[in-house]
């Protein structure tokens, strides 16, 4: 199961999130693992049996306010009961000022309170959205991630069948890479599958007889892509004599990353084949696929609507025949 420790959401920077931490540093190396955010006025007020310690308790003005409606030994008493429950962490939302007692309890209970000035409405639609994407599953998969025409391709394959050399030529003729050799993969709800490279092979790609080369630099940005949504997967196969391959694309077939079916194509690669054309033009056609229209699908429709045409003509033939 994915997690996510407090430190790591304390630095987010791009999510716009902007957490201070007021008290229990102690307890940064507490995680979360689901999105969902909680508000425990109720655990305040001493009902705790829907509370859940592994989601974020954001405390705004009503919570503050009721703390500071009761009695100063009630007040102290409800934080240590709710402390007590071993919470991922407090965030204190709108910039308020965070009682004296509360810090010293976080401290004693070593849980996290931290600190930020968005409105709690705002803050729980910003903290869901990031825990959202840093939550869902990921996994790594070998091979070239490419955009092409918009359509995120993922070239698969055994070692040295010609992948990198594939993307090379393809980033010649203008299209931009997203990762090479180890591609890191997220699922998104609410069924989208996202690529990224590594960090540390971010814009490397490996070619035989090269060595390693930097995209980056060799192309400039526009060659380039931080992240692409799998549209489709292509495994570039060895031809294999006397082996029966696709010729109609009536059929289809599917390649599932954590659960979502993204279009599979297997392309045989031999000598004489020109495998970045043919990568070229899976990637237009499967635009079409988006759009509606499926080349295919249309032959054989054509083919059938012929086909039974043929056949009446020919009944009608045999028909007359008989009659005279």
């Amino acid at each position: 199961m994915t997690e996510l420790n407090i430190q790591e959401i304390l630095d987010e920077r791009e999510a716009g999130l902007d957490l201070e931490l007021l008290a229990g540093g102690a307890g940064l190396a507490r995680t979360v693992s689901v999105p969902r955010i909680q508000k425990p006025g109720l655990a305040l007020a001493g009902y705790s049996s829907n509370l859940h310690p592994d989601r974020i308790q954001v405390l705004g003005s009503t919570e503050l306010s009721y703390l500071a409606h009761l009695p100063p030994p009630a007040a102290v008493q409800a934080i240590h009961d709710l402390l007590d429950l071993k919470l991922a962490c407090l965030v204190v939302t709108k910039s308020q000022e965070v009682p004296d007692y509360l810090l010293k309890a976080a401290e004693e209970y070593q849980t996290p309170v931290l600190r930020t000035f968005h409105l709690s409405s705002d803050f729980i639609s910003l903290i869901t959205k990031f825990l959202e994407e840093r939550l869902l599953p990921t996994s790594t998969l070998h091979g070239v991630l490419l955009d092409i025409f918009g359509v995120g391709v993922l070239l698969q394959g055994k070692s040295g069948v010609g992948k990198s050399e594939c993307a090379l030529d393809l980033i010649l003729r203008g299209y931009r890479l997203v990762a090479d050799d180890v591609i890191k993969v997220r699922l998104k709800l609410p069924a989208v599958i996202f690529g990224e490279g590594m960090d540390l092979l971010h814009y490397h790609m490996e070619i035989r007889g090269l060595g390693i080369i930097n995209i980056k630099h060799l192309f400039g940005v526009a060659a380039i892509r931080e992240r692409k949504k799998i549209d489709l997967v292509m495994e570039l196969v060895e031809w294999e004599e006397g082996k029966e391959y696709d010729r109609l694309g009536f059929e289809e077939e599917f390649y599932t990353i954590h659960g979502v079916k993204i279009p599979l194509m297997r392309i045989p690669v031999r000598q004489g084949r020109n495998i970045s054309t043919l990568v070229e033009v899976a990637a237009r056609n499967q635009l079409l696929k988006e759009m509606g229209y499926h080349s295919a699908r249309e032959f054989q429709g054509l083919l059938e609507t012929r086909m039974a045409e043929a056949a009446r003509l020919h009944a009608h033939t045999i028909i007359g025949d008989n009659l005279e």
